[in-house]
């Protein structure tokens, strides 16, 4: 009988009070459940890391802010074999990790993640929801044609990316010097290993950006991000655009 394949769930986490809780109580009933919730403070200055600590989660402390750092301090510490990236705004399903491995019992794919839904109190944001579905695989078909038919699809941090330990390690992991595309940059590097899987199936992300933004500026955010990234724009300067833009 093949051995079990652990899970380890990574959360970067910066002053995510609002909503942290809510995704790790949803963690707590998952069935299986993972084998370990690492959450990673980039230096949060409300109740996060009180409120991780109260529902028995393991806080890491980064001596430095940004979702690539944080994430690699989380997989360095996780014992798990296969890792999960998770946003502290996102929920999932019940049956996150039986998907995870299903996903990954097959040695031919090296990467996976799932269909977001972008959703507040009253309603879901059905086009932007959309729009982030479709860039999955636009994107590396317009910028990246000779692996997009090698099974590259390009997955974002809101999608709860997952991989083998193994195959994280060999690629390097997240660039530390990327302020932004990190998830991107690292689909790059898997699909090296095996193709990148897009799981019929959905999580439930927050629209607090949404709805700070407009579905319209949102969605006209994001292509511009995608296509000046395609065209080889300077990760710094997106993330300097990104900011202006907001």
């Amino acid at each position: 009988m093949p051995e079990v394949q652990q899970v380890s769930i990574v959360i970067p986490a910066l002053n995510e009070a609002a909503c942290l809780g809510q995704t790790l109580r949803q963690l707590s009933i998952l069935d299986p459940p993972a084998w370990e919730v690492l959450v990673v403070d980039g230096g949060s200055e409300d109740e996060t890391v009180a409120i991780a600590e109260s529902l028995g989660v393991k806080v890491l402390y980064s001596c430095k802010q940004g979702r690539s750092v944080q994430m690699n301090q989380g997989a360095q510490a996780a014992s798990g074999d296969i890792l999960c990236f998770l946003h502290a705004d996102t929920v999932v399903p019940s049956d996150l990790i039986a998907v995870i491995r299903q996903a990954l019992a097959n040695p031919t794919v090296s990467c996976g993640g799932f269909i977001t839904l972008i959703a507040g109190s009253t309603h879901t944001h059905w086009g932007v929801s959309l729009h982030n579905y479709l860039k999955t695989f636009y994107a590396p078909l317009l910028f990246r044609p000779h692996l997009f038919f090698k099974g590259l699809r390009l997955l974002f941090g809101d999608q709860v990316m997952f991989c083998r330990r193994e195959d994280f390690q060999a690629c390097g992991g997240f660039d530390p010097t990327l302020p932004i595309m990190e998830e991107a940059d690292l689909c790059i590097k898997l699909v090296q290993r095996g193709r990148i899987r897009l799981i019929n199936r959905t999580v439930l992300t927050s629209d607090r950006r949404i709805a700070r933004w407009g579905p319209w500026k949102a969605t006209a955010l994001h292509l511009m991000i995608g296509f000046l990234w395609g065209f080889g724009v300077d990760a710094a300067y997106l993330k300097r655009f990104y900011q202006d833009f907001r």
